[in-house]
């Protein structure tokens, strides 16, 4: 039997299994951005991974990027998470709440008139999606003042109790993906003369005080955190991601988080994954691109406690159980990734499971 189907603990979050379900945006948020009844069947359909970690979910107004993007702020958001935090539950998973600041990266549109901010009055270059999936020229964002700033790490953490409050087991910090915490750290989208910007120890600053902010108000052993060393994604491009990730991770690492939840790209100068080795010495949960073989040896050489896989989970809500019988997985209709709206499950919550009766994809 695979050592990805054996059970992990990290931190305080003890899971069945080390395949995790990656965060994916699907756009499926009801009225208030509050998570609905079809986004409770679908993560619940997923629960038998060893942990599922939500897709990207704003801890205030100011924080949303895209449409329909689920928040965590509000009574209707926590309600609506609690209900599916439940339902997880009781199918007997695990779930973790992923924290997403999406920063400069937002278009007014998206945002129903909240402010779009940034370390710098520096606009992204890369259009997103609009509601009405149209690729749209992103916001100004106006620079933080240095006394603002800890009134956003503050949002992270009521966040974060929040999602406790609803149920979930624990959260993870979105730096990666271009978006504020990466703002942060990248050493051309932070161009700050305060102790938020410039040095490397200024630079690294935010992300650090968040992870520690967010552990002071639900325990350290359930923050995790992602990180992307060397992803251009929304017009990324720090001048040493080696130096970077290094000093966060080396600076991370005391706080005694649950994991580190690592994305490994090929970086310039460096390999991720070695850097993490090298200055991490909490659980990791590695993922990009893995399949079921590949994800298997890292785990036995120790390499990882645990893999994520994204994708496959959209089109196979038991792909635990399909890697366990070795049965082919179904695969999934791209253009419906990001198209319900409402009660439609179509693309989202309604792929069959292997003795399910709706229509065969796995040919």
């Amino acid at each position: 039997m695979s050592v990805l189907f054996s059970p992990v603990r990290l931190g305080e979050i003890d899971l069945a299994n080390r395949i995790v379900m990656a965060p994916m945006t699907r756009d499926r948020a009801g009225p208030d951005d509050a998570p609905t009844a079809v986004m409770a069947e679908y993560y619940s359909q997923r629960a038998s991974a060893g942990l599922i970690v939500t897709e990207g979910t704003q801890p205030s107004p100011a924080a949303k990027g895209y449409w329909r993007t689920p928040g965590v702020y509000n009574a209707a958001q926590i309600e609506g998470w609690r209900k599916l935090a439940d339902a997880v539950h009781a199918a007997g998973g695990k779930i973790v709440i992923q924290l997403m600041h999406c920063g400069r990266v937002g278009v007014a549109a998206n945002k129903a008139g909240a402010e779009t901010v940034a370390p710098s009055a520096i606009p992204c270059p890369d259009k997103i999606p609009g509601p009405d999936r149209a690729p749209q020229a992103t916001d100004a964002p106006r620079a933080l003042r240095t006394e603002e700033i800890a009134g956003v790490i503050g949002e992270f953490a009521q966040a974060a109790i929040n999602a406790r409050r609803a149920g979930a087991d624990g959260v993870e910090l979105h730096c990666a993906s271009g978006y504020l915490p990466m703002q942060f750290l990248s050493s051309n989208s932070n161009q700050r003369t305060d102790r938020y910007g410039g040095s490397l120890a200024n630079r690294i600053r935010f992300v650090v005080e968040t992870l520690e902010a967010m552990a002071a108000a639900i325990g350290a052993k359930r923050v995790g955190f992602r990180i992307c060393p060397g992803n251009t994604l929304n017009g990324m491009a720090d001048r040493d991601p080696v130096e970077t990730y290094s000093a966060l991770l080396q600076a991370a690492n005391p706080i005694g988080l649950a994991y580190l939840h690592l994305i490994r790209i090929p970086i310039e100068g460096g390999d991720a994954l070695e850097l993490a080795q090298d200055h991490w010495s909490g659980a990791l949960i590695l993922n990009n691109n893995l399949d079921f073989e590949s994800a298997t040896q890292l785990v036995e050489a120790g390499q990882a406690d645990a893999v994520s896989f994204g994708r496959p989970f959209i089109a196979n809500p038991d792909l635990v159980e399909r890697w366990r019988r070795g049965a082919p997985l179904a695969r999934a209709d791209r253009a419906t990734y990001y198209t319900g709206l409402g009660d439609d499950r179509r693309g989202y919550s309604d792929y069959p499971k292997l003795d399910g009766d709706l229509r065969d994809q796995s040919s």
